[in-house]
């Protein structure tokens, strides 16, 4: 993954200066953004393959960053908070993160999980590249799509990966801590919220009642199981 392009949006210089460093040691090439505005114009201009993105920043803090990233590009976003607090890293998962690290952090550690986000990212983070076609639902891992019908539902890549794992099982039962290992990898340092808040944002898509989910039961005291 060598070559690729990291945007590290902060306004502390020398975190920009020392990530830097370490992701281009390995490779990457490196953007940087000190505000939230700049932030946007940069994932715009440059069309970035990850943001590393910090939640406080100068006239936009991070949560807007990434809300308004979202509604315009799927790009890997991971969030840097100085507060290790649950509803931080909830509050990310909603608006679309796909990691979360807190500061202070280990720039080797800020690497590795740029490293598994990217790999996680890519088509081979799903197991196989067959189409599964579910009723009128089709998910296609090769163009990491999902359609019903005439309409393609847009996932984000966490979501796409963990809709593919679950219907590729489908009828089985997966616990959250074997979603956690199969869809963000052994790096990922999160808890199981990260499974329920992504299972609900793919009900809210793919449900015609979301209250009601007919594809994505939960299995109380286990995890969720796909069907259909």
């Amino acid at each position: 993954m060598a070559g690729e392009l990291v945007l590290v949006v902060d306004d502390e210089a020398n975190i920009v200066e020392l990530v830097r460093a370490y992701l281009e040691k390995e490779g990457f090439r490196v953007e940087e953004a000190s505000d939230g505005p700049a932030a946007l114009e940069a994932v715009e201009r440059h069309r970035p393959d990850l943001v590393v993105l910090d939640i406080m920043l100068p006239e936009m803090d991070g949560w807007e960053v990434c809300r308004r990233i979202r509604s315009f590009s799927q790009v890997p976003i991971i969030m840097l908070t100085a507060r290790d607090a649950e509803v931080d890293r909830i509050v990310g998962l909603e608006l679309g993160s796909d990691d979360y690290l807190v500061k202070p952090f280990s720039p080797r550690e800020l690497v590795a999980r740029v490293k598994a986000v990217l790999r996680r990212s890519q088509p081979s983070a799903v197991e196989e590249d067959r189409p599964l076609l579910i009723e009128d639902l089709v998910i296609d891992p090769g163009r990491r799509k999902v359609v019903r019908g005439e309409e393609e539902i847009v996932l984000t890549t966490k979501e796409f990966d963990l809709l593919y794992v679950l219907a590729l099982n489908r009828g089985i039962v997966l616990s959250r801590e074997r979603l956690l290992e199969r869809v963000w990898g052994y790096t990922y340092a999160g808890d199981t919220r990260t499974v329920d808040v992504h299972i609900r944002h793919l009900r809210e898509k793919l449900e015609p009642d979301p209250a009601h989910p007919q594809y994505l039961l939960t299995v109380w005291g286990v995890g969720y199981k796909f069907t259909g």
